[in-house]
């Protein structure tokens, strides 16, 4: 068995050609999909980065593992205490580990554990190559680790080589002799020049006007495609959604030509591929240009795309899942037992079948750029923020995101039985979560103590002076009104 993990950062399942974006930013991973599962309902369940890779590898919610921030006590996994046994615990084995103890040969290219200190990763891994940049490096600085291993060990059997590219994460730093395919095409459509100066008139960390977070600027470069200080307009907007798209496109590039390595070798035919995300990536949505700050169907969307020769056939599933849904499905594919401690469920026995098997709901949460968790139900999602990360939220959002997949209007009052039903799922959810819980704490609640998501706090003074400088001292009023807490829009 040989399987081959394709992980791009940052990547937005709508911004790919097989899940319908107007733009050819991937065709590698389009081809791949055609022969493959793709997977139309997949979601993260904790976001960003570091918490969405603790669920995905260890195979549990963030609520019960406590990895949902950036910094402080909820940035580490909780200790499993005085049972931990000379190594972990089988119950608690991560998805590399189980693969590792199978006898498959586990490899991972990839500088996250070093990028956010988060060593545990590199548990079950018998080859670790750090490309050292933290994340900075581009996929020509990643492709060379992997097309050496591959030359010496692609016609071997029983591996699993993970590669972990960068390239559509802020900043944008796709080189300029690469060019740019999108130079004559239209940005997406939903957005307008209404919506930018909406946008452009308001605040938040990463909006149209604070680009670069909490201060102005983009940082630039000599090889970088030169990118917009501020989000002033629609060509602006085309500029700067150029940036993330040729990020997608160069990944697929170097994606591409580690699936020419795999067939060049003879083993592609053979080889199990997957390609996904660690979370997506706002680009508009809530006034949000190029981060993921929400708990919501744009950030939390993975894509997550499945090519298994001779067990599954190629297709579409529609159902509602977790991404550690997809982690256990294929242990279980593999014939291998579901660590008892996961929080992924199998759906094997139905993939294999061509059966859709979908949750009911699911939760998706965000501790590290805001403190929200939501709820996805039907056609619906329902946001509770507890920390707004210095943005303009309310307590409660409703959207049908069916209707309205960028999150353009929010229809809580509309639709009060929806808005209703959403918090019940989100109240019974957290209780189940606690029953189930080894810490008996929620680590939500232990953010907040902190003084809310890492990546906010502290901010709000000096946001507030570059609010008042930039002449949007009524904001810097609502700011200091609220602080971190969610905005009483009929207060304001």
């Amino acid at each position: 068995m040989r399987i081959l993990y394709l992980d791009i950062d940052t990547l937005r399942a709508d911004h790919l050609g097989c899940y319908g974006y107007h733009r050819k930013t991937s065709p590698n991973i389009d081809k791949v999909a055609e022969s493959g599962v793709r997977f139309e309902k997949c979601f993260a369940s904790d976001a960003p980065c570091l918490p969405s890779r603790s669920s995905f590898f260890g195979g549990r919610f963030g609520i019960h593992s406590g990895v949902v921030n950036h910094g402080g006590l909820n940035a580490d996994p909780y200790p499993e205490g005085k049972n931990r046994g000379f190594s972990d615990s089988p119950e608690f084995q991560s998805f590399v580990t189980t693969l590792k103890k199978s006898g498959l040969h586990t490899v991972s290219v990839s500088p996250f554990a070093e990028r956010h200190a988060s060593w545990w990763f590199y548990s079950g891994f018998k080859e670790m190559f750090n490309t050292g940049k933290h994340g900075s490096e581009r996929a020509d600085e990643i492709y060379p680790y992997a097309e050496e291993w591959l030359n010496k060990n692609a016609k071997t059997d029983n591996w699993f080589l993970h590669v972990n590219m960068w390239d559509p994460h802020t900043v944008y730093k796709t080189p300029k002799e690469f060019g740019n395919p999108f130079k004559n095409e239209p940005p997406p459509a939903w957005i307008n020049e209404k919506i930018i100066k909406e946008h452009y008139e308001g605040y938040g960390p990463y909006s149209a006007r604070d680009r670069n977070g909490f201060s102005g600027g983009v940082p630039k470069g000599p090889e970088l495609l030169e990118m917009p200080n501020e989000i002033k307009s629609l060509e602006d907007y085309k500029q700067w959604i150029d940036g993330y798209d040729l990020g997608i496109n160069y990944a697929d590039h170097y994606a591409g030509k580690i699936i020419d390595l795999l067939k060049k070798h003879g083993v592609f035919e053979d080889t199990v591929i997957m390609i996904s995300s660690d979370h997506g990536e706002n680009q508009g949505e809530f006034n949000i240009y190029g981060d993921h700050q929400t708990a919501d169907t744009i950030t939390s969307r993975v894509p997550f795309i499945l090519k298994w020769p001779g067990l599954l056939k190629p297709g579409v599933d529609k159902g509602l899942h977790y991404q550690v849904d997809i982690g256990a499905t294929i242990l279980e594919l593999l014939k291998l037992k579901v660590p008892a401690k996961w929080d992924g469920e199998s759906f094997a026995g139905e993939l294999k079948k061509g059966k859709e098997y979908s949750r009911d709901f699911i939760v998706v949460s965000q501790c590290a750029w805001s403190c929200q968790r939501a709820v996805i139900f039907g056609d619906f999602l329902f946001m509770k923020t507890y920390h707004t990360g210095l943005k303009n939220f309310p307590e409660h959002m409703l959207f049908d995101f069916k209707k309205d997949p960028h999150l353009l209007k929010e229809i809580s009052k509309q639709n009060p039985q929806k808005s209703s039903e959403g918090l019940v799922k989100l109240t019974k959810w957290r209780e189940e979560m606690m029953r189930t819980s080894t810490s008996g704490v929620d680590p939500l609640d232990t953010v907040m103590e902190e003084g809310g998501p890492y990546h906010a706090r502290g901010e709000i003074e000096a946001y507030c002076k570059r609010l008042s400088e930039t002449g949007r001292k009524n904001h810097a009023l609502t700011l200091k009104k609220f602080g971190g807490r969610p905005v009483d829009r009929q207060v304001t």
